[in-house]
């Protein structure tokens, strides 16, 4: 009976082979009917590579039909799942200091010290974690020759604050043991280490049938501010002043520093000036939440104040990179649209202020649903979305600082006094750095600069040489060629490369390089690096030399990854979902949430004259003498793209 119904299955399937690529037959076969119709409507699209030029309301369909997908398709579970209810959320109405208790029927969800999840299957690359080698790699196809930025789209604020996530979310466990690499004989010229050593990522037994392997993320993957707080109650501890729910800030504003010039802040691995900037500005806005709970809420004490002030603190910067730092980084309508629909659904903002979440996530947003879903895989996040975050090429080489005593230029900008070498801005030596410049002059030198560019031959120089910090902050006695770190990284973890990468998660893959980029220089560059075999190719470079889509300062394929995972950091967190509420944040705390839109907002809470004197965009991520945004007549959903 079971080989008749195959049979039958095949013969269906059959007519739809000559609509489909060769390398998705086998995925389709084992989709469910509805999906199989779904990929046709997506794949179709795809191959006419017309998704972003549609209007609005089509855009939107097609990615939410490919987000659907990708959340039956591309979430795996790596490690054991616990079964049952384990404990009652009303007891634990608060985000904990490791992340535990988020997840009713797995506590340790998220939490510190647990598996990086997968979006694809590993592809175990042990026989060629040197083919081609990182080194050549790096000097022929990342390192920068000539910088080259984003022009007024992105600015160095948005690059820091990326790094600020990132911070939040993610960071490796790793072996007490050294390996190192060394520099090949035909770019050992060209190389600033003529070798490196660095720590490998410790892999660790799952105990699971499937995934027999993973590795452990030593932050929370949350969205709950532990580039702040910290990941777990010891660090927390170092932050707190434990009067009034406050955290520990300087009176100038930015972090203190312990004995060792170490900032006391949640996470102080691998930080710059610009990072420790957003981090004393989410401590000051945290201490400003607990003044305003403590006036309201006379009978609140000290731990109360604080756990309600992270709860507020740590909404405000998701909504901040919902529907302000990716709609500059993703700068079409469409995303605009597909953003503030994850947080306030289509029926938008005015509606869910004067009603409430109402109905399902479409119409209300994914923030304030009755429950979370986590699609049947407990939360993580995910190996593959590590590796589309490598963004180092957003860093250029110098700080542009300017003078803010003097009286604004046009466009509110302030006159350039001079150019900082960006290896003179990180570690301790940046913090020392960074209190002679002080936060106003800093945040506003970075909101007047734009970022890099992810382009191929735009990775930092500066980054092949440089100390990384232990998870102390404390400088380790190895310098790294980081370009060259990550292309081994990925291989490391068993990340696809970009051809298979692609593949897994239903976008088209290439058969040629001239598929990947119009550029012969980079064609020649890649058939030296990779010879003709396109399956060779790293995902870092590939995600680097791709044609992006107009408005897009990342790749289309990065962009996927951020599809899935975006959503799912809202979606899968009871304190965005079935306790965002006024129980759970306070009537005031949950206020203050819903008023702030932007970056800008925080900013302006703090250091009220900074953006009306020296901001002329409309978001404080795109570089500030830019104009502000024209007023558009169209309703969003209705509009077309150029």
């Amino acid at each position: 009976m079971f080989g008749v119904m195959a049979s039958i299955k095949a013969i269906l399937l059959a007519p739809l082979h000559h609509f489909i690529h060769q390398d998705f037959h086998q995925v389709v076969a084992k989709m469910t009917l509805i999906d199989r119709l779904l990929f046709l409507i997506v794949h179709s699209i795809d191959k006419l590579g017309i998704w972003h030029r549609l209007p609005v309301f089509m855009g939107l369909i097609y990615l939410a039909i490919r987000r659907h997908l990708h959340e039956e398709y591309n979430l795996i579970n790596v490690g054991k799942t616990p079964v049952g209810v384990r404990f009652n959320p009303v007891d634990v109405p608060f985000r904990t200091a490791d992340g535990e208790f988020n997840d009713p029927f797995n506590e340790v969800a998220g939490s510190e010290g647990t598996f990086f999840g997968r979006n694809i299957h590993p592809v175990n690359q042990q026989h060629k974690l040197l083919k081609p080698d990182p080194m050549v790699v790096a000097t022929k196809l990342l390192a920068r020759r000539k910088f080259v930025d984003t022009g007024k789209q992105f600015n160095m604020i948005a690059a820091s604050w990326i790094q600020f996530m990132i911070h939040d979310w993610i960071d490796h466990l790793e072996e007490t043991n050294q390996i190192e690499l060394r520099a090949p004989r035909e770019v050992a010229n060209q190389c600033p280490l003529q070798s490196f050593k660095f720590y490998k990522t410790k892999e660790v037994p799952t105990g699971f049938y499937d995934i027999k392997s993973g590795y452990l993320n030593i932050r929370t993957p949350w969205w709950d501010g532990s580039a702040v707080y910290g990941s777990n109650a010891e660090k927390l501890k170092q932050v707190r002043t434990f009067k009034d729910g406050k955290l520990k800030i300087s009176g100038d504003g930015l972090l203190l520093h312990d004995q060792d010039g170490i900032p006391v802040s949640g996470d102080v691995r691998n930080g710059w000036a610009g990072l420790s900037t957003l981090q004393a500005l989410f401590v000051q806005e945290h201490n400003a939440i607990c003044d305003m709970l403590k006036k309201e809420y006379r009978g609140l004490e000290d731990e109360e104040l604080y756990r309600h002030a992270r709860l507020v603190t740590s909404a405000v910067i998701a909504k901040i990179h919902t529907i302000d730092w990716t709609v500059e980084l993703l700068k079409t309508d469409t995303l605009l649209a597909g953003m503030r629909g994850n947080w306030y659904g289509i029926l938008g903002k005015k509606f869910k202020d004067t009603f409430g979440h109402v109905g399902v996530a479409l119409l209300g947003g994914l923030v304030g649903m009755k429950k979370p879903n986590n699609h049947g895989v407990p939360y993580s996040l995910t190996e593959e979305f590590v590796s589309v975050y490598r963004m180092h090429s957003l860093l250029p080489d110098q700080l542009l600082l300017r003078d803010v005593d003097a009286s604004p230029g046009p466009n509110k900008s302030p006159p350039l006094i001079e150019k900082v070498p960006l290896s003179n801005l990180i570690g301790r030596k940046g913090e020392k750095a960074l209190e002679e410049i002080g936060f106003t002059r800093q945040m506003v030198s970075m909101g007047h600069q734009a970022c890099g560019a992810l382009e191929l031959w735009n990775y930092p120089v500066w980054l092949r040489d440089v100390i990384p910090q232990d998870a102390h902050g404390m400088d380790r006695p190895d310098p790294v060629d980081l370009p060259a770190l990550e292309v081994y990284r990925d291989r490391e973890r068993k990340v696809a490369r970009y051809n298979e990468f692609r593949r897994s998660l239903l976008l088209i893959p290439i058969s040629k390089w001239e598929d990947l980029t119009d550029d012969n220089e980079a064609i020649e560059t890649l058939k030296d690096v990779y010879g003709d075999d396109v399956e060779e190719l790293d995902l870092l470079v590939g995600l680097m030399a791709e044609k992006k889509i107009k408005g897009f300062a990342i790749s289309e394929t990065a962009f996927v990854i951020f599809l899935l995972m975006a959503s799912r950091r809202l979606e899968a967190d009871r304190f965005f979902t079935a306790n965002f509420n006024e129980e759970t944040y306070t009537e005031k705390g949950l206020e203050w949430v819903n008023t702030t839109e932007s970056l800008k907002d925080v900013i302006d809470r703090h250091y009220p004259a900074m953006t009306s004197t020296w901001m002329n965009s409309t978001s404080a991520f795109t570089v500030w003498d830019a104009p502000p945004e024209a007023p558009n007549p169209v309703p969003l959903y209705l509009r077309i793209p150029n």
